[in-house]
């Protein structure tokens, strides 16, 4: 089914909820064009994680769920969940989303580092819960930095901020 990975594992490694200001439908199609235009750029990595290492690139690739695969979050998959969200919003949306780290200038080849995350957007009226798996990687990102990157973008999609992190006692 698009937009849930069957597999997501059980033991999830942070959760935050936000509440949202604004109807789920909209809220989606934010989410996906935030996420896919991260696909095309280079950050540094201080623009991302408040405690990381200097002079270190991050590059994004998100992709989005479908059974027990991910397919890369382009033009024609884009589509494909804008016209599946026309007819119903999820409930869910499963994203990979891999963060690529490079030396900024780098004097020789450098191996390539890169985080895995899955992640989980439960939908409710007026709430949103991200679900983060960390698969495999450094964590030069934490699972704490990752929800305010992504949800900062998401928020950047509309003219007022429309989620904001609920505070658990």
């Amino acid at each position: 089914m698009l937009g849930v990975y069957s597999n997501f594992p059980k033991a999830i490694h942070n959760i935050v909820d936000f509440s949202s200001s604004v109807p789920n439908k909209r809220l989606q199609t934010a989410l996906v064009e935030a996420f896919f235009k991260l696909n095309n750029e280079t950050l540094t990595l201080e623009d991302i994680a408040a405690h990381t290492i200097p002079q270190y690139t991050a590059t994004f690739e998100f992709g989005v769920a479908e059974d027990t695969d991910f397919n890369y979050l382009d033009n024609q998959e884009k589509d494909r969940l804008f016209k599946a969200m026309g007819k119903k919003p999820f409930s869910t949306l499963d994203f990979l989303c891999i963060v690529r780290y490079q030396k900024a200038k780098a004097e020789r080849k450098a191996p390539l580092k890169s985080d895995n995350y899955i992640l989980r957007f439960r939908f409710e009226p007026k709430m949103l819960q991200m679900q983060i798996f960390h698969e495999k990687g450094l964590m030069y990102v934490s699972q704490k930095d990752l929800p305010e990157f992504t949800t900062n973008r998401i928020n950047a999609e509309f003219t007022k901020k429309v989620l904001k992190p609920v505070e658990t006692p």
